[in-house]
């Protein structure tokens, strides 16, 4: 179980970012810096295992929300730097929530419940389809409206399991 941390800004630069390893994955590795407005800045590291919700390319103005694991170690250094495990470009017309979900299908924070219909896609990062039972999982769920209840309960759109 991934403990998935947040950062929600707007992109302000895209670089490369340099591995030390002999020139072998240049080019493959990316820094992208986002500030949120308030003076917070992180520096996301994406990696080719990085997963990018719809597969968008993400630009300087653009607003985006990285996630990381907050258990994972992360060197002292300011503004932060962290492994982006997924990252998500704003879509007014979807909500995206990506954490673990129990048996129950209720997210580790327990304000969204899932609830499965037969139109819902289960898919891997890699597109393919997903055929087990989804509970107990660390998952990307892009849905669109919610209950106000407590926990939040929706039926979503799709359903990404992070393998």
């Amino acid at each position: 179980m991934t403990n998935f941390y947040s950062f929600h800004g707007t992109v302000t630069m895209i670089s490369d970012f340099f591995t030390g390893q002999n020139g072998e994955g240049e080019g493959c590795y990316k820094l992208i810096t986002a500030e949120n407005g308030l003076g917070g800045i992180v520096n996301f590291v994406v990696s080719p295992s990085t997963y990018f919700v719809d597969y968008v390319m993400v630009s300087v103005g653009d607003l985006v929300t990285g996630y990381y694991d907050g258990d994972a170690p992360a060197i002292l250094i300011y503004p932060p730097q962290y492994p982006a495990l997924v990252m998500v470009k704003d879509n007014p017309n979807q909500n995206v929530k990506v954490d673990y979900f129990n048996s129950q299908l209720v997210s580790s924070d327990g304000r969204l419940q899932l609830t499965i219909s037969p139109f819902t896609k289960l898919l891997l990062t890699n597109g393919q389809s997903f055929s087990r039972n989804p509970a107990n999982r660390n998952l990307v769920v892009i849905y669109g409206p919610s209950t106000k209840s407590i926990p939040a309960q929706t039926t979503p759109y799709r359903i990404i399991v992070l393998c």
